[in-house]
C-alpha cells in the first residue's frame, strides 16, 4: 500500500472515530435527559460517557446477531460498569453456603396434579403489586418475599396490599443482612414469628438500612401461617406452584445481558449459580418458545416495564439462569402455602 493510501486510510479512520464519538455523545446527552442523570463533575461525566459507549457497543453487537430471542437496550443502567451493577443490584445472600435449613425446607411440598393451565398471568387477576425499585440496596430477597405474600393475600382475601420491604430490611436481623443480602426463607420465618408484616404505605421504603421501628413492627396487617419449598430441579412442579400463586425464586441476575435486557424471551447464556431474587407471576408461550413471566425489583425502566420473560422448558433441569436450581443451601423456589389474612392493626 502506498504512503498516500495509508494517509487517506488514517484520515478516514480518525474522521470516522470522531463522528462516532460525537454521535454517542449526543445519544448520551439524550439518555441523561430521559433518565434524569446528572454528574458532580465533567470528569465524572466523561468517565460515564466511556462506560455508556462500551455498553452501546455491547448492545449493538447483541442486537445485530439476528438469532437471539431477546433484545438489549440502553436502559437506566447503561452508565454503570458491569461490576458496579452487580455490586448494587443483587442481594441473594452471598453467605448462602452457611445457610442453616429451617424445618420447612426439609420436606418439599408436593402439589396435586389437577391439570395445569396452558398459561397463567397473575397480573390479570390483580394479584401483583406495581413494580418496585430496590435502588442501590441489595434487598432483592425482601422484594421477592413480599411479592409472594402480597399475591397469596390477594388470592385468599381478595385484597391486594403492598407490603413493607423496609420492615424486613430494618427488623429481620436474625440471619438476613438488610441491604447486604438475605434469603426469602428467613423473611417468611420472620413474618411468621412476628405474627404479621406492616404495609409499604405505613413503613415506606428508604433504600437503606435503618433502626427497626418497633411501633411499625407491631402493626400486623397481613399474616402468614407457613411456607414450603417446591421440589428442586423440577420444572413441572414449579409450574404447578405458579398455577396456584406467584412464587419466589432465585436466579443468576449478574450477566451483562441481563443488566441491559429490554424485551423478548431471555435465554442466556447465564450461570446457574443464583445471586438474585425475583418473583414468578405467570407463564406462557410465544412462537413455540415457553417462558416464565418474572417480576423484578429494578424499577419500570428496566426490561418490559419491570418484567422479563425467561425461557421455560429449556431442556436443562436447572432451568434458565438456575431458576429451577436447588443448591445445597439455596432453594430454587419457595411456596408460601399458608392461609393469609388481614389482622387488626
Amino acid at each position: 500500500m502506498s504512503k498516500l493510501s495509508l494517509l487517506l486510510l488514517l484520515l478516514f479512520t480518525l474522521h470516522f472515530s470522531h463522528h462516532l464519538s460525537e454521535s454517542s455523545s449526543e445519544l448520551f446527552d439524550s439518555w441523561c435527559k430521559k433518565h434524569g442523570k446528572t454528574y458532580p463533575s465533567e470528569q465524572e461525566r466523561q468517565y460515564r460517557l466511556k462506560i455508556f459507549e462500551d455498553n452501546l457497543e455491547f448492545v449493538n453487537h447483541h442486537n445485530s446477531l439476528g438469532n437471539s430471542t431477546y433484545t438489549l437496550a440502553l436502559n437506566a443502567y447503561a452508565d454503570l460498569t458491569h461490576h458496579e451493577f452487580r455490586s448494587s443490584k443483587l442481594g441473594l445472600s452471598s453467605s448462602a453456603n452457611d445457610f442453616i435449613r429451617l424445618k420447612h425446607s426439609e420436606n418439599p411440598v408436593q402439589l396435586p396434579d389437577l391439570g395445569i393451565p396452558d398459561s397463567v398471568d397473575w397480573r390479570n387477576q390483580g394479584a401483583v403489586t406495581n413494580v418496585k425499585d430496590q435502588g442501590n440496596c441489595g434487598a432483592c430477597w425482601a422484594f421477592s418475599a413480599t411479592g409472594a405474600i402480597e399475591g397469596v393475600n390477594k388470592i385468599v382475601t381478595g385484597s391486594l396490599v403492598s407490603l413493607s420491604e423496609q420492615e424486613l430490611i430494618d427488623c429481620d436481623r436474625s440471619y438476613n443482612e438488610g441491604c447486604d443480602g438475605g434469603l426469602m426463607d428467613y423473611a417468611y420465618q420472620f413474618v411468621i414469628d412476628n405474627h404479621g408484616i406492616d404495609t409499604e404505605k405505613d413503613y415506606p421504603y428508604q433504600a437503606k438500612q435503618k433502626s427497626c421501628n418497633r411501633n411499625k413492627l407491631a402493626r400486623h396487617v397481613v399474616t402468614i401461617d407457613g411456607y414450603a419449598d417446591v421440589p428442586p430441579n423440577n420444572e413441572k412442579e414449579l409450574q404447578k406452584a405458579v398455577a396456584v400463586q406467584p412464587v419466589s425464586v432465585g436466579i443468576c441476575g449478574s450477566e451483562r445481558a441481563f443488566q441491559l435486557y429490554s424485551k423478548g424471551i431471555f435465554s442466556g447464556p447465564c450461570s446457574t449459580s443464583v445471586d438474585h431474587a425475583v418473583l414468578i407471576v405467570g407463564y406462557g408461550s410465544e412462537n413455540g418458545v415457553d417462558y416464565w413471566i418474572v417480576k423484578n425489583s429494578w424499577g419500570t425502566s428496566w426490561g418490559m416495564n419491570g418484567f422479563v420473560h425467561m425461557q421455560r422448558n429449556s431442556g436443562d433441569k436447572s432451568g434458565i439462569c438456575g431458576i429451577n436450581v436447588r443448591l445445597a443451601v439455596v432453594h430454587g423456589a419457595f411456596l408460601v402455602y399458608a392461609q393469609l389474612g388481614n389482622a387488626a392493626s
